[in-house]
């Protein structure tokens, strides 16, 4: 069988135009679809790595946090025995913690049940949809 490439273009058929065209349309879409993939997989590679990055960071905060408290609670030991420097900064701790958390709960009340807007503009889309429908 001749290739549309080899014919003069007086010669080829609209049907094998047609052929032609369906058939590099789908390569184009697999193609697109292999490099979109390509993409994607390309993000998630970064993602994971900024996402363990990130993990490592928060991590070496805590302890370095913890290693902050180790010696406030060392230089408080200074005047206090060891005992009463721990207790003393503990208790400083787990108050600071009890106010954080509430006002971090005062905030989550404030926060709406749901998205009220989007089922608003749905209700009202539905509505005119129906308005729309019924004035035909």
């Amino acid at each position: 069988m001749m290739s549309v490439q080899t014919k003069p273009a007086s010669e080829v058929s609209v049907s094998e135009l047609m052929t032609q065209l369906s058939s590099q349309t789908s390569r184009l879409v697999r193609d697109e679809m292999r490099l979109a993939q390509k993409e994607f997989q390309e993000s998630a590679k970064h993602t994971g790595i900024g996402a363990g990055l990130f993990s490592v960071a928060g991590l070496l905060a805590f302890f370095g946090v913890a290693t902050l408290i180790a010696a406030a609670v060392a230089a408080l030991s200074l005047a206090l025995p060891v005992w009463a420097a721990a207790l003393i900064l503990a208790a400083a701790l787990l108050l600071a913690a009890g106010i954080a958390s509430l006002i971090g709960k005062k905030h989550v009340q404030q926060v709406p049940a749901g998205p009220q807007h989007v089922g608003a503009n749905v209700k009202k889309d539905i509505e005119q949809v129906k308005e729309a429908r019924h004035d035909r």
